[in-house]
């Protein structure tokens, strides 16, 4: 299939324009030319419903981003939008709390293991500063130690390779260790005292060999405070998150993305006595309240209780992680592709070849995913809306893409049919 010149006009020119106000033309790394390679993909949506966005050339496709993780229910959810629109005629931001907080609060300490308090915030950057904030004025202490990838404040990204213009002192408060490797935490907590731990308890691959439960067991044996960073695992492994799949309850945690659907809302959690530290600690903000999200967000959780969407994740997302395990079995293709994650939150890897980086190769596979009317990164960010229809389009995607690439790879032909610009690495988050 040959990319047609006209396929993304618009968004073509749409980037130029938007690059001369907007650093990167977008307000996300990862809705960037960081991760959308220019000249074979589309740069802005124009509307988006079920499971389906629209580009702004009118082209179609089934979304397998679903913004970043945040959209569980589907785009334009009639529920959450009913909602929405009932308390817009209210008002949105006010002098005072408004009745939402309390009740929203009231649903999260229900179905959240670690909850006995919350406090609201706007994105998960927010939601983790506090956490770390709050843990330091707990145990006074100011090391930290993190796993997985928890937002762009200067106490997580200094530890990553996009640390320009974080001090140096900050960066040498933060220390790194290795999902599912406690030799690795346990080497850290050998040279530093922690306050605390902070750590995406699932991202692409499963707990094993009671990891979790032994993080939380070295964390307390040392007076240091368990954050589980469950912006995107919330309302998607599970409702109460990983931390109630796994059943290893966190000290704090902090939440987001799929909690209100894709409305700007995310809370940190966690016990009485942890929490009771932000009324000492400043941790404030005007927008924290804003009742749109909080009512959206009360009505995801009534409709998550009433419609059983973890377990539609689950059985969508079985059935696609089974079937295209299949397809690169079949076609032998081991060596370049393997999948890994939760079913709710499954990935597509790439694999470095001797002639190829994964840089290259995933150009083309976007190149040619994006063509044929699939929209993903290479995760499987699942929705209520995708359908075992929705699921059987991509592999039929799948099983045209990933055999070419093959053949690209065997005939050394891949990088001539590349059609735009092949991506570069930004920094690798899980």
């Amino acid at each position: 299939m040959v990319l047609k010149k006209e396929m993304y006009k618009n968004s073509e020119q749409l980037l130029e324009r938007a690059l001369k106000s907007i650093p990167l033309a977008s307000q996300t790394f990862s809705k960037s030319l960081t991760q959308y390679p220019k000249g074979v993909s589309p740069f802005f949506i124009e509307k988006g419903k079920g499971s389906k966005v629209w580009d702004v050339d009118g082209n179609e496709y089934i979304d397998f981003v679903n913004s970043l993780a945040a959209v569980t229910l589907g785009y334009c959810d009639a529920d959450v939008d009913q909602a929405v629109q009932e308390q817009m005629k209210n008002g949105v931001t006010f002098s005072l709390p408004h009745t939402l907080e309390i009740e929203l609060a009231e649903k999260l300490i229900d179905i959240i293991p670690c909850a006995e308090k919350v406090r609201f915030a706007k994105n998960g950057t927010d939601a983790t500063s506090a956490a770390i904030r709050i843990a330091r004025a707990y145990t006074n202490k100011e090391h930290v130690a993190v796993c997985g990838y928890h937002g762009w404040q200067d106490w997580y990204i200094g530890s990553t390779t996009r640390d320009l213009g974080v001090p140096r002192v900050v960066k040498e408060l933060t220390h790194k260790f290795e999902y599912n490797n406690i030799e690795s935490l346990e080497l850290v907590f050998q040279e530093q005292d922690l306050a605390c731990i902070i750590m995406e308890p699932m991202n692409i691959e499963y707990p094993e060999w009671n990891f979790l439960e032994k993080v939380k067991e070295l964390a307390h044996k040392n007076n240091t405070l368990l954050i589980f960073d469950e912006i995107v695992t919330g309302f998607r492994v599970s409702l109460g998150g990983a931390q109630e799949l796994f059943n290893v309850i966190p000290d704090l945690a902090t939440f987001g993305k799929g909690m209100a659907n894709g409305y700007p809302l995310s809370a940190v959690v966690g016990s009485n006595e942890v929490m009771q530290k932000v009324e000492d600690i400043f941790f404030s903000g005007t927008f924290g309240g804003e009742t749109l999200s909080l009512s959206a967000a009360s009505a995801v959780i009534d409709k998550y209780k009433k419609n059983n969407i973890i377990e539609h994740l689950n059985e969508v997302g079985t059935y696609l992680l089974g079937q295209l395990n299949k397809l690169i079995n079949s076609n032998n293709l081991n060596d370049i592709f393997w999948t890994s994650g939760h079913p709710a939150w499954g990935f597509l890897h790439i694999k470095e070849q001797e002639k190829y980086n994964t840089f290259e190769i995933k150009t083309f596979f976007l190149q040619e995913v994006f063509k044929r009317g699939i929209l993903t990164l290479g995760s499987h960010n699942l929705s209520f809306e995708h359908s075992k229809k929705d699921v059987d389009q991509l592999l039929r995607v799948y099983a045209e893409v990933l055999p070419i690439i093959g053949q690209h790879i065997k005939n050394q032909t891949l990088l001539e049919n590349i059609q735009g610009d092949i991506l570069e690495p930004l920094f690798k988050v899980r």
